[in-house]
């Protein structure tokens, strides 16, 4: 059976205490694309593969603007933030919730003012 590519995508806060604080760090598929549910003003996010190397890095990412969801993309061995009301072409990306579960985001509504929002989001979980 052919291995199957996993990736670890780990989202610290860099101002907490002396050396930042874990928000989250998720196991999933392979990505170059990946929706942060309540993500702090700034963040670093680092991506390893299984074994623990690092494919890519983003460090100090500033906040774009003030929304519920952040995308993180990948590109090479960077990392870019860019904070957004999802869309129709966000569904289906998988999104990083604090504390490392990771889900697919299957329907996004959000009110014209942006006072209030619904989501919803599908978890699964395979061993392997």
């Amino acid at each position: 059976m052919a291995e199957h590519a996993m990736q670890y995508w780990a989202v610290w806060y860099p101002k907490a205490g002396s050396t930042g604080l874990l928000l989250s760090r998720g196991l999933l598929d392979a990505t170059d694309k990946l929706l942060v549910h309540a993500a702090p003003p700034l963040l670093t996010v680092e991506v390893s593969d299984g074994a623990g190397r690092r494919l890519a890095l983003g460090q100090d990412l500033e906040q774009t603007q003030e929304s519920p969801i952040c995308l993180l993309r990948r590109t090479g061995e960077r990392i870019e933030r860019e904070d957004l009301w999802p869309g129709e072409a966000h569904l289906q990306l998988p999104v990083l919730l604090p504390g490392g579960e990771v889900g697919i985001l299957k329907q996004w509504w959000h009110a014209s003012d942006r006072k209030e929002w619904r989501w919803q989001i599908e978890l699964y979980n395979i061993v392997r």
